[in-house]
């Protein structure tokens, strides 16, 4: 992991970005003083209503039961015991283990809300969880379990596990116990106090986390989206009479602009173009033309889902919540998942969108009665190599398996905890699709940037736009011609690692400008 360059402030508005950071572990976090005394104030209400003992009114989860159980009061002697079962009682996730840098997302993202000074723990939650993400303590927390309501439930269960000392979690590499994890780095587990269990997994971290993480990818493959189309347009011979900046000016969608001033930037100085600027045909298909309206479109959805998530950043989503000014503990309903899961949704239908003008384009380069006299499939030696025809296969499969994925997670609902919870949201389900969509989409349009490279290779001696050029320069450094079949699937694998790591877009960028 790398070591942080920067610093992100709790208690304080984040963007997704810095949240990126500290996922990858290039950002680390700090518990300043304000957001200390912040936690310090509510945590006193809460201590002020533990401390008076069976004399206190119902306080739901302070000294009651949960979900269902919340009219059952718990004995002032029993509070702790209730805290630490409600963690163990509620770590039951299944499946897959969430990546590292999720959880690291998770993480932050708890001390975050706990900072925020509406939770009522104590700051030395707040403390441990900092130096887990210091030391490098990743807890093991199974991806599947939450249905978004209740907050991650299940997820956050796993995550404070290991801060009482239980549960299991990665140091280095190595799986261990949550005891050995904390004593490996030099930490203490927490005894959990009143309100502290609740507010450790009360929230929707898992959801903010891995759709954070899902925006950020679809953000930056947008701009591969518009590269990669670059490549393809000027293989294809297309136009770039349809990126004029009037026609984007007389339909002001903001991301319809940005993609077309890539194109614009990105196609500068085309001899490709130059050589048929006076051919017969009409119009390029809609995969070419329209890239500014599909990609932007794609764009501004992404920009609407990162401003919902940029505010759940800000939020307290615990139930109760402490209002120290006044004193009070209100239970309400801010865990529940909603926005998050409506705003997932749009970006995952969003994401996938720009594989479905891909696959289109990889199409439209492969085919010899669309490809303006390419050879079919791009094959070397027509009849004896197939060149690219299943490449378009394997980007058809992809796609279509992203219309699956697609299906909006926030229609559905069953109720839980015996029809207390009855209306859930689904979103941790809507962000672990929209990661799976985004990794489908990188891979889609990896494929279309070796068969948009190959497509210019067979353009030459004629020299595409320079940014074009730029990008095409870097993948041939990776990646050769294909001059005879071979397996194909290394070079998809070479060229989505190039797309991951931001080689292509790198060089068009040395070459032009910085792009959108």
């Amino acid at each position: 992991m790398a070591t942080p360059s920067t610093t992100v402030s709790l208690g304080e508005p984040w963007t997704l970005d810095a949240l990126g950071r500290i996922a990858s572990g290039r950002a680390s976090v700090v518990f300043g003083a304000e957001a200390r005394a912040r936690v310090a104030r509510a945590r006193a209400v809460v201590d002020r209503l533990a401390n008076a003992g069976d004399e206190a009114p119902n306080v739901y989860g302070v000294n009651t039961g949960f979900g269902a159980l919340a009219e059952t009061r718990i004995a002032a002697d029993q509070v702790r015991t209730l805290q630490r079962n409600l963690v163990r009682s509620h770590a039951c996730g299944v499946g897959d283990d969430l990546s590292t840098d999720a959880v690291r997302a998770m993480m932050a993202l708890r001390a975050q809300t706990i900072a925020m000074g509406c939770s009522g723990a104590r700051p030395e939650l707040v403390d441990l969880l900092v130096a887990m993400l210091e030391r490098g303590v990743v807890p093991r927390i199974p991806s599947q379990g939450s249905v978004g309501a209740s907050g991650d439930l299940a997820p956050l269960a796993h995550l404070a596990l290991v801060m009482i000392g239980e549960g299991e979690a990665d140091v280095g590499g190595r799986k261990m116990s949550g005891a050995e994890a904390l004593r490996e780095v030099g930490l203490d587990p927490v005894t959990l106090e009143a309100k502290e269990g609740l507010a450790l997994i009360n929230g929707t971290q898992l959801i903010v986390a891995v759709g954070a993480l899902a925006i950020l990818e679809g953000e930056r493959l947008a701009t591969h989206a518009d590269l990669v189309g670059a490549m393809s347009l000027e293989a294809l011979q297309g136009s770039a009479r349809p990126f004029d900046p009037r026609i984007q000016e007389v339909r002001p969608h903001p991301g319809q602009a940005l993609t077309a001033a890539n194109l614009r930037a990105l196609l500068a100085d085309s001899e490709i173009m130059e050589s048929h600027r006076d051919c017969k045909k009409v119009q390029d298909p809609y995969s070419l033309r329209c890239m500014p309206q599909i990609h932007g479109a794609t764009r501004d959805a992404l920009a609407y889902a990162r401003a919902v998530f940029e505010r759940e950043i800000v939020a307290a989503t615990d139930n109760p919540l402490v209002f120290a000014e006044t004193g009070e503990i209100v239970s309400g309903g801010n865990f529940h998942g909603q926005p998050l899961a409506i705003a997932i949704d749009t970006a995952a239908i969003a994401i996938a969108e720009l594989a479905n003008a891909s696959e289109r384009r990889i199409e439209q380069l492969v085919n010899p009665a669309l490809s303006s006299g390419l050879p079919p499939f791009l094959a070397p030696h027509t009849g004896l190599d197939s060149g690219f025809m299943m490449a378009q296969v394997t980007a058809a499969a992809l796609v279509s398996e992203n219309k699956v994925l697609c299906h909006p997670s926030s229609v559905d609902s069953i109720p839980s905890s015996a029809g207390k919870e009855d209306h859930v949201s689904m979103g941790s389900i809507g962000a672990r699709k929209a990661r799976q969509v985004a990794t489908h989409v990188r891979r889609v349009l990896a494929i279309e940037a070796l068969v948009a490279a190959q497509g210019l290779d067979l353009r030459a001696p004629l020299r595409a736009g320079v940014g074009v050029r730029a990008a095409q320069r870097a993948l041939r450094a990776s990646i050769p011609t294909l001059t005879e079949d071979r397996p194909l699937y290394r070079d998809i694998e070479l060229a989505t690692q190039m797309l991951t790591e931001g080689a292509l877009v790198e060089a068009a960028e040395a070459a032009t400008v910085p792009l959108h």
